[in-house]
């Protein structure tokens, strides 16, 4: 197993490539044969003739290149698997939680589909971790944008007409995107404070020079995947009530609160974007699951009553979309040549159901769904 087909984003909003030709010319050399559908790259910065470089021929179309590819990779879930020969291994987000009818058209049709966002949180599948690469990514963006969108600079600034205060920045939710958050509200000078329901993070935030608020929730800690553990109604009541207070002075709060499989948490409600100051800006990372701020839109900016903009903030690694690709690519790659997978004297990638990340990710194969979560 080991020609691959890189699909082409049909999405207009996709920006992203799942392979670049850097990679492509260095999984050439170790074995595998490439297609790639025209166009694939050009969004993200990479031409057709880059990827001729690299080693790989191009298609016009994916449904051409189905027949002859064993892997298939890209970003997002497939609009249909039609065309695809049984067996084959496909590589992409699934969204499986919602997915319930895409899983079964996979195992009717025999094919092998991976599910990106299943790939175990563990220190062997860091460099797989498309989830971590792109939200921290997304962090960044997250800061970058509200910045934009300020009426306010962040830095503080001493000048002969008086000094400007630096802007108040507000991260809640210290995962991989918060940290990114945090570190850059902190190079573009602004004041950081941050929140996170596992009180093991203070000492990350602390050491990117932000201030970490304590709240006091009683006992808490993180699920085995690395996520913050679900709170109670009495935990949220008293989260939300001492929020409240910071985000009175903060001149953008950044929520970070989605976990991958879960509804997300309600963190901002109207009565504390009421209190804001006019021209803050909240930028909702989570709007895409539920939001956790009142009256968030996925691909929209709010403007309430009192002046505070709020941010749609889902898929803003699209924003980057050269960098964004450069990551998902190093994750896809570090996935086919994965010890585990790949046999270097053979030159041949294998589907291995006793490793632990294939184990972790695999959601189909043999004509069912095989992954314990996703079984009828």
């Amino acid at each position: 197993m080991k020609k691959v087909l890189v699909c082409k984003e049909k999405d207009e909003r996709e920006t992203r490539v799942a392979l670049i030709p850097d990679d492509v010319k260095k999984l050439v050399s170790m074995g595998f044969e490439f297609k790639v559908v025209s166009g694939a790259g050009v969004k993200s910065g990479f031409s057709d003739e880059a990827y001729t470089k690299a080693g790989a021929t191009i298609v016009a179309k994916e449904e051409d290149a189905y027949a002859d590819s064993e892997i298939v990779v890209r970003i997002m879930k497939p609009e249909s698997v039609s065309g695809m020969k049984a067996g084959t291994l496909h590589l992409s987000y699934m969204d499986p939680f919602n997915e319930k009818d895409l899983l079964n058209d996979f195992a009717k049709a025999g094919i092998q589909a991976v599910s990106l966002e299943m790939i175990p949180r563990t220190t062997l599948a860091q460099k797989m971790d498309v989830q971590s690469s792109q939200t921290s990514l997304a962090g960044y963006v997250a800061v970058v944008n509200a910045a934009a969108k300020l009426p306010k600079i962040l830095p503080m600034m001493v000048t002969p007409a008086g000094t400007i205060n630096p802007a108040r920045v507000f991260i809640i939710g210290v995962g991989v995107a918060g940290l990114q958050a945090i570190a850059t509200a902190k190079r573009l000078g602004a004041r950081v404070d941050a929140f996170d329901t596992r009180p093991v993070v203070e000492e990350q935030v602390k050491s990117l020079g932000a201030s970490f608020v304590k709240i006091d929730l009683g006992e808490m800690g993180q699920t085995s995947q690395g996520y913050a553990k679900e709170l109670t109604p009495e935990q949220i009541a008293k989260q939300k009530e001492a929020q409240a207070k910071v985000c009175e002075k903060a001149n953008i709060v950044i929520t970070t609160a989605k976990v991958f499989g879960r509804k997300a948490p309600r963190l901002i409600e109207k009565a504390v974007l009421d209190r804001m100051m006019p021209g803050s800006i909240v930028v909702d990372m989570a709007v895409s699951t539920g939001g956790n701020v009142e009256g968030s839109k996925l691909f929209e900016n709010v403007v309430t009553e009192n002046g505070v903009t709020i941010m749609s903030g889902d898929l803003l690694e699209r924003q980057v979309p050269y960098d964004a690709s450069k990551m998902f690519s190093g994750n896809i790659t570090a996935f086919l040549t994965h010890a585990g997978f790949y046999n270097k004297e053979a030159k041949e990638f294998n589907v291995n159901m006793e490793d632990d990340i294939m184990k972790g990710c695999l959601l189909t194969q043999g004509g069912q769904i095989i992954h314990e979560r996703f079984k009828a």
